[in-house]
């Protein structure tokens, strides 16, 4: 697409957006369109210009600003019923066209007091400075996060309340303004949790530009549109925390369907695209409040060094921390490198799911090269059955190759008793499998062609368990039906002596 296409394009979106808060689709562009003015929006040097107002919110009333705590004057503390010996949430929105705050945060508030009773959940308002063209808001970021820092240093001087007890929650702008209050509070806080983090304006910048595991003692990042359709970031795609988790991939959340908005665009118009975008972006927060209602639920995320790897299924080992919760719970790791993990989630509340490597072994007596079969699993377990579940293809099938795959379920099935496994070809009748049925007929061997199994081992990501499956009945020939595996005494690692019993998946 021309650069001026895309300039009218999100300019249109940017004019259009009026009643939506973080539809930042336009940031990229107009942060670039808007790079020359900033200076003309820098109040750092005035000291009398407020920044943010600090709302104490109620677990009656989540939604409400009924009492502000005001710095440098201590009897507000009392007054909105501060509690310096509990925990602290300092909860920051991100960019606004509209100033008002949107749904999402008194839904966070009120799972914040829903796991912590006692707890202060105070949301930072800085709808005034965010209410600007994206490049000004990113822009005001810093001198919003001066404030809160001040506000930090403040509080603790007054009550002595402990850090470690402080928790900066911010979404998109309002994560990079955590960052920049935690790198100025005098004293380091006890965390940040950073909501898909902005992108635009921040990608590439150095630490002190931007939200960074230096801000606090432990850093957690959710990224969940850092890659979109449209060609560029919404949220930050680099990692920025000590643990980052991108669902999904972080390029695209289930459920959102941001491809199907943009082929709407030309029947319905430009703001088809805008509740899919807020939906992949503002999906970092109520994966956050999925975990404070689901305690029991929450998922779980695995260290892996690219989505691409993960999606083979190669990355499901909790050995070493290398799984950790998502969400409120996350277990705080804190390397010399940054650490990134990985994670799928169902399309709504609750978001977790359950993750499986199955690896098997395609063996054939003839070296068959380019298949791209379609694999169909079924998972049978103690608990529930999952059914008809496709295998994705990361590569085209060879034999006499191990392949990895992952496979996700939506419901705990329990312990896995049994999988039933179907190959169909989907490639159709080419020169290639012609003449090799030819030459297999005419050899009087009919099934030289055919690809085999030996058996399939699992590791079950949520529970770390490792089994070996073996088919049920070596016998069973028919491709048109589902192969039944059952657990075979093989360890996980266990190369048996014997010949192995194989199952015909593939005859041509």
């Amino acid at each position: 697409m021309k650069a001026w296409r895309v300039v009218l394009l999100f300019s249109l979106v940017l004019n259009a957006a009026v009643t939506s808060l973080e539809e930042e689709v336009s940031n990229s562009i107009s942060g670039n369109l808007l790079h020359p003015l900033r200076d003309l929006f820098d109040y750092k040097d005035d000291k009398n210009q407020s920044f943010a107002k600090f709302s104490l919110r109620k677990p009656s009333q989540p939604e409400d600003d009924l009492c502000y705590i005001v710095p440098g004057q201590p009897e507000s503390l009392a007054a909105c019923t501060f509690n310096s010996t509990s925990k602290t949430f300092l909860v920051i929105h991100g960019w606004t066209v509209s100033g008002l705050f949107e749904s999402w945060v008194a839904k966070l508030v009120s799972a914040l007091y829903e796991r912590e009773q006692t707890a202060n959940v105070i949301v930072v308002d800085w709808l005034y400075s965010a209410q600007n063209h994206y490049g000004v808001a990113a822009q005001n970021t810093k001198a919003v996060g001066q404030e809160v820092a001040h506000f930090i240093d403040w509080i603790e001087e007054t009550t002595n309340m402990a850090l470690e007890n402080l928790h900066l929650i911010g979404y998109s702008l309002g994560a990079h303004v955590a960052g920049f209050a935690g790198s100025h509070a005098t004293n380091k806080v006890g965390r940040i949790t950073g909501l898909d983090p902005a992108g635009p304006d921040f990608e590439g910048e150095h630490a002190h530009g931007r939200l960074s595991p230096d801000d606090a003692y432990f850093v957690d990042v959710l990224h969940t549109f850092t890659r979109g359709t449209l060609g560029f970031s919404i949220g930050i795609q680099q990692p920025v925390g000590h643990v980052d988790i991108y669902p999904n991939g972080g390029s695209f959340q289930p459920g959102c369907n941001l491809r199907g908005a943009l082929e709407k665009i030309a029947q319905f118009g430009i703001l088809a695209i805008t509740d899919a975008v807020k939906c992949e972006h503002e999906r970092s927060v109520h994966l956050f409040i999925d975990s404070l209602l689901n305690e029991q639920e929450a998922g779980k995320a695995y260290r892996c060094s690219n989505s691409n790897t993960f999606n083979r299924g190669l990355c499901l080992s909790c050995h070493k921390s290398r799984c950790n919760t998502v969400g409120y719970d996350i277990s705080k790791v804190r390397r010399p490198r940054n650490v990134q993990m990985f994670t799928n989630t169902r399309a709504s509340m609750p978001f977790r799911v359950y993750h499986y490597q199955l690896k098997i072994h395609f063996l054939g007596n003839i070296n068959r090269s380019e298949m791209e079969p379609s694999l169909t699993v079924s998972l049978f377990g103690t608990k529930a059955e999952a059914e008809n579940l496709e295998l994705k293809l990361e590569e085209k099938i060879s034999t006499n190759k191990t392949y990895s795959f992952l496979l996700v379920t939506e419901k705990d099935i329990g312990d896995l008793l049994m999988v039933k496994f179907k190959w169909e070809e989907t490639n159709g009748w080419s020169a290639s499998s012609m003449m090799k049925m030819v030459s297999s007929l005419w050899s009087g061997d009919s099934d030289s062609a055919s690809v085999k199994v030996d058996k399939i081992r699992i590791r079950v990501g949520e529970t770390q368990q490792k089994m070996v499956l073996c088919v049920k009945n070596p016998e069973t020939r028919d491709l048109t039906q589902e192969v039944t595996f059952v657990k075979c005494k093989d360890a996980w690692r266990t190369n048996s002596k014997r010949s192995p019993r194989r199952i015909t998946l593939g005859n041509h």
